[in-house]
């Protein structure tokens, strides 16, 4: 209560102090801002787990980003250095996750039901946070009016080619696997680890058990890989705050506040009108479940990448009662088919294009945007910006100006945040849907993984 108590007092001075409301000394409010800072840092020696250290971390990271920006801009390397870190664990451990599950059991029939039950979920679930997205900007406009100079920015995004319905089919099936490998593309990772996992379950016993001993043996020490990684997150966390918020400052709120709150909302009804219900149906433990995520939604926040959180968030929901098998297929399928909050992001991006350029579309014209978007979505990296990217193309082809995109691009790093959260979130309980409807969720058992997940 002291930590949080501080914090929101170190907050409220700093708002208005930002804001010219109060005129404190300077000094004065880096003095409150680092006595906080002390504090936390006590606190999290209490607690002493990763998580807590994580939050920690977030809260140093504003405070250094405030106070010292050159400094903080300097520190992105090792946010960089955590991020690649994390992408050496994502092949290796979707391959040997996927093998193991699939060929240990040989029940290729629970494959295709898994796969079946995942997808038509994922649709379901996209296509309820596209209309969310879209209901939410025709209500706020908060397009209307957007300044043309807004669009001025120190980043650049490479022009991005149209994709036809062909290209995004052949994008779903690998070439290289080493090439899907290099390039992140986590989907085509999951269709080599699937079909290997068919081929191996069809060998005989004496061939395929080597390989299986290998693939397990891979996946126990890719779990502990991530662990030993985990050790570093706070730092990684930690300066990629810093860096946001020396890079942008807090005053960029106060060009796009509207876009902003409008996407935080309509994410906060998706998860209270969409996510939670179906967290009900499925007798998910909702306070369990919440425990669960908070490690990995806290790492996505920060860094911007559900790829970030992938090892993390597939631990957690293995501890909660899911099986290996069906984490290690569901979400890393869903990094592709089930990104809800970069759904309802582009739904909500793409209409505020056509408000800021002054273009007012039909309910018509802004249903096929969408749907064209979420199309072209599936696939797109759990990378930092990605879904930028996949709107710069789209609003290419529907010859809209690029303008607003560079203006929305001035707070991107603020959005991205949420709607990586909410993707972690919404796999993370797609995991235990299909469990349930699969008939193997036992949040009542502890299953998998010893507890050294929280380094102490």
């Amino acid at each position: 209560m002291a930590a949080l108590l501080s914090i929101t007092v170190a907050a409220i001075l700093t708002v208005l102090q930002q804001y010219s409301f109060i005129s404190l000394p300077a000094e004065v409010l880096m003095g409150v801002r680092w006595t906080v800072v002390g504090v936390l840092l006590l606190y999290g020696l209490q607690k002493r787990s990763l998580t807590t250290w994580i939050l920690v971390s977030m809260v140093v990271g504003c405070a250094i980003g405030y106070d010292f920006p050159g400094f903080a801009v300097s520190l992105n390397v090792l946010s960089k250095i955590f991020l690649k870190l994390i992408k050496t664990i994502i092949a290796p451990l979707i391959f040997a996750t996927l093998v193991v599950g699939i060929a240990g059991h040989s029940n290729l029939k629970q494959v295709g039901s898994m796969g079946w039950k995942a997808i038509l979920y994922f649709e379901i679930v996209t296509t309820l946070a596209l209309f969310i997205g879209l209901a939410a900007i025709n209500i706020s406009r908060a397009g209307v009016g957007i300044d043309p100079g807004l669009a001025q920015s120190q980043e650049e995004i490479a022009p991005v080619a149209a994709q036809s319905t062909s290209d995004i089919i052949l994008h779903v099936f690998p070439e290289n696997i080493v090439k899907s490998i290099s390039e992140g593309q986590v989907l085509q990772i999951v269709v080599f680890s699937v079909l290997f996992a068919i081929g191996l379950a069809m060998v005989g016993e004496k061939k395929r058990k080597p390989m299986l001993d290998f693939c397990e043996s891979l996946s126990e020490t890719m779990f502990k890989f991530t662990n030993i990684i985990m050790y570093f997150a706070p730092i990684g966390v930690g300066a990629a705050i810093a860096y946001t918020v020396g890079h942008m400052g807090f005053g960029i709120l106060l060009n796009l506040f509207q876009l902003l709150i409008t996407l935080y909302v309509a994410l906060i009804v998706f998860a209270v009108v969409v996510l939670l219900p179906v967290a009900l149906i499925a007798r998910v433990p909702i306070v369990r479940f919440l425990k669960a995520i908070s490690g990995p939604v806290s790492i996505a926040f920060a860094t911007t990448s559900s790829e970030a959180a992938l090892p993390r968030a597939m631990e957690e929901m293995e501890k909660l009662g899911v099986p290996r098998k069906i984490v290690a297929f569901v979400m890393p399928t869903g990094y592709s088919f089930n990104l809800d909050g970069t759904t309802l992001y582009l739904a909500l991006a793409s209409v505020f294009v056509a408000q800021a350029a002054g273009i007012n579309l039909t309910w018509e014209q802004q249903l096929v945007m969408v749907f064209t978007l979420m199309l072209t979505s599936k696939g797109v990296a759990g990378v930092p910006r990605a879904s930028l990217v996949i709107l710069l193309g789209t609003v290419a082809s529907f010859n809209l100006p690029v303008w607003p995109v560079f203006a929305i691009l001035g707070i991107d790093e603020l959005m991205d945040m949420a709607r990586t959260s909410v993707n972690v979130t919404g796999n993370c309980l797609a995991t235990a849907v299909v469990a349930r409807w699969e008939g193997e969720f036992h949040p009542e058992r502890e299953v998998g993984l010893v507890e050294t997940s929280n380094p102490e």
